[in-house]
């Protein structure tokens, strides 16, 4: 009876992993829509509902709060959502300084493909983020729901390969099944020693071009996708980032060709000056 107990937690946790990195490509472009959580009304996501509706049907997987999705998302929405249940601090206070939110029963109510939790390497509460990683692995493990794990990083860390590696190795250790962390020299080592999927995070925003360059070398390094919020929802057009993203990352599209496609959606939506 054990046994056959873990084979289906396994399956169930596969067969989430599956509706958030696409099967026929091994990739994914997630949205990352949580930053209210701890930034407030964050620019360009101030009424998310409007922000998420024209984006949904470009994107594979929406991350965000309990409360988003169930003012800001229809219930007809398809797509997979993972879950952001870490929080309990704001920009105005230690940011590190987080705990578990919510709940796995939560999370299963509300059709998660998948939970989120921020940990916080080389920081003051490291161990109590650590912790709480851990202790969501098991929670979801005992249900099937796989765990992302958010390397955040503070002011005082460095981004660079030895860091993240550590990061995301411990991230890995501790039972998450994805990881999620920011691009940096040297990204392949980060990639490879870390045994689970890695995704990328899009940061703050940047040109366009730039953020279409950041998710071509994340790939081409071993990332399997972003999970990108501010360059996509803050761009002069969402839609066309969000497009140029995806080719990007499921059709290998090169830098040029994606930022052309960005160039003629945002053209296309800018209305013409009558005669």
């Amino acid at each position: 009876m054990l046994s056959e107990e873990i084979v289906t937690l396994d399956w169930g946790i596969k067969n989430r992993l599956s509706r958030i990195i696409r099967p026929g490509t091994g990739r994914t472009v997630m949205l990352a829509v949580d930053h209210g959580y701890f930034q407030g009304p964050t620019t360009g996501l101030e009424n998310p509902r409007e922000t998420i509706k024209p984006l949904i049907p470009y994107a594979d997987c929406l991350m965000l709060t309990r409360g988003v999705l169930r003012t800001s998302v229809g219930a007809e929405c398809d797509l997979p959502v993972v879950l952001r249940v870490s929080g309990g601090t704001s920009i105005l206070r230690e940011l590190s300084n987080e705990g578990i939110i919510t709940s796995v029963e939560e999370a299963i109510r509300l059709n998660a493909a998948g939970m989120a939790l921020s940990i916080f390497v080389g920081s003051e509460y490291e161990r109590q983020t650590l912790l709480n990683l851990s202790k969501l692995v098991n929670m979801g493990e005992r249900y099937g729901i796989p765990v992302l794990a958010v390397t955040a990083v503070g002011r005082e860390m460095t981004r660079d390969a030895r860091y993240l590696a550590l990061a995301c190795r411990i991230a890995a250790e501790l039972g998450a099944h994805l990881v999620k962390t920011y691009y940096c020299d040297d990204f392949q080592k980060v990639v490879g020693g870390c045994p689970v999927p890695v995704v990328i995070a899009g940061g703050k925003k940047i040109p366009e071009r730039d953020a279409l360059q950041l998710a071509y070398d994340a790939i081409h390094a071993g990332a399997v996708g972003v999970d990108m919020g501010r360059n996509i929802f803050q761009s002069e057009s969402p839609v066309g980032m969000i497009k140029a993203v995806r080719s990007t990352v499921h059709e290998n599209a090169t830098v040029d060709e994606a930022y052309d496609l960005f160039c003629k959606v945002r053209n296309e939506s800018v209305p013409s000056s009558s005669a």
